[in-house]
């Protein structure tokens, strides 16, 4: 399993996602462009010392991300306010890429279009998203516990 950020915008919450891959062991890909350079400050605090132990590869834009996906038989399965389908009613595989768009305005429809499954997290009304970070906690934790693939302690 895998996260894959696609433009990410906000540093902090880039560096806690990649903090968040480093404790599980999942790798994290991130599509540029990214808009902060990797070598900020804030995703460094965010991320602490747990960035020298992610797995992270850079993809220089969505097309060679999707084309890796494909050639590796990977599922990419988006994260959006816009599915209907809960995660928690999603079968999720040990080998999906979990995706998340920008903080500031999620992903075009062309992604939409391109992925292998869209999933939302069921929120009470009225309201519109969570942090990504956030959601990017919640839905790899169930992802992780339907596959088995916590890692032991």
């Amino acid at each position: 399993m895998r996260i894959a950020l696609y433009q990410p915008d906000i540093p902090q919450n880039a560096g806690t996602i990649l903090r968040l891959g480093a404790c599980l062991s999942l790798p994290v890909d991130i599509i540029d462009p990214c808009g902060f350079p990797l070598s900020h400050a804030s995703l460094k605090r965010a991320g602490m010392d747990y960035l020298e132990h992610v797995d992270m590869t850079r993809h220089a834009d969505f097309t060679g991300f999707m084309d890796e996906a494909r050639n590796t038989g990977r599922r990419v399965v988006l994260l959006t306010t816009k599915a209907s389908l809960p995660h928690t009613a999603f079968a999720f595989r040990q080998d999906d890429t979990l995706l998340l768009g920008r903080e500031s305005a999620g992903v075009p429809g062309e992604v939409h279009e391109a992925v292998d499954a869209s999933v939302t997290i069921p929120m009470s009304p009225g309201m519109r998203s969570l942090n990504i970070a956030m959601a990017a906690a919640i839905v790899t934790g169930e992802a992780l516990r339907q596959t088995g693939m916590f890692p032991s302690p």
